[in-house]
């Protein structure tokens, strides 16, 4: 990945299409967020949550058509993203209703395609791919949950980058009562709020925390559950006339709920709030960080 980041300082005519072609092999898994140019983009300061303590998990700079979209930190043991991060887009909050579910060719072989890729019609061709991610097979017969993206399509406006979040590696299972309910109430207060009163990028980050209960499929564990899911946001420039019950709330708030069907309410609180009680449901180190210096500038 290194030679992806370096061969941008090279200058010159006839290094422009090399310098194209070496992105485009080299995106898709990474091996650092920060090292790839258009991957770091989706990250306030270009820098990635820190203190996730695991070495298995893979880094996938979302691209579709082959343009990067947003990054996710995925399981493959677990078959679900970690998190998904990406630039807020001011939107009406409609769903897309058009797009076929896809998949990450990169997890299953380095030499897979570096975008996402629409599931072939064939359920047999799947086998090729599920060691390392989920498969449609796994939400097909579990209707007490629903497929919740992380970079959820209402919170973007370009009709691809819309369609992008649309890939298995973006989704997790949630329970139908709180997918339907708080959390996607809470997905519409947030595009709200940033709607209204953030005036420059909004950077956000959502994940999950598990518990160790899966999703079963021919009596093997598929696709891990989360226990919580949480959510926050940064953004510097904001409203500083807006309503001090919003106001309060910037530059960074975040959101954690219980996927369950009772006692699943969205509890909102400060970053560093967000921050002490994720580090007492995931391994992660006690510098675990979800945003760089927690979203207060520099300047």
């Amino acid at each position: 990945m290194k030679l992806t980041v370096n061969c941008w300082f090279w200058f010159g005519t006839f290094l422009i299409p090399l310098t194209c072609l070496i992105l485009r092999s080299q995106a898709g898994v990474v091996e650092d967020f920060s090292r790839v140019e258009r991957c770091k983009d989706f990250l306030y300061m270009g820098t990635p949550p820190r203190g996730y303590l695991s070495t298995s998990l893979k880094k996938i700079c979302q691209r579709f058509v082959d343009e990067p979209r947003f990054i996710t930190l995925y399981n493959p043991q677990k078959h679900i993203p970690i998190y998904s991060a990406y630039i807020f887009k001011k939107s009406d909050g409609e769903k897309r209703v058009d797009v076929p579910w896809m998949f990450e060719p990169q997890l299953a072989t380095d030499k897979g395609s570096s975008n996402m890729e629409p599931f072939p019609q064939s359920s047999l061709m799947h086998r090729n791919f599920e060691d390392t991610q989920a498969v449609l097979e796994d939400y097909a017969d579990v209707v007490q949950y629903e497929r919740g993206q992380l970079n959820p399509d209402e919170h973007q406006a370009d009709p691809q980058d819309k369609a992008a979040t649309y890939t298995l590696t973006n989704v997790v299972p949630l329970i139908r009562e709180f997918s339907f309910g708080p959390w996607s109430t809470q997905v519409e207060v947030t595009r709200k709020r940033l709607n209204n009163y953030c005036h420059g990028k909004a950077y956000l980050i959502t994940g999950v925390t598990t518990s160790g209960n899966m999703i079963r499929r021919d009596n093997q564990d598929r696709v891990a559950i989360p226990e919580f899911v949480w959510t926050a946001y940064c953004c510097t420039d904001y409203d500083h006339n807006a309503p001090y019950s919003e106001r309060y709330k910037f530059p960074a708030f975040g959101a954690y709920g219980l996927n369950d069907r009772v006692n699943n309410h969205i509890v909102e609180v400060p970053i560093k709030n967000l921050e002490k009680f994720l580090k007492g449901k995931m391994e992660v180190d006690k510098n675990f960080q979800i945003f760089y210096n927690d979203c207060v500038s520099d300047l």
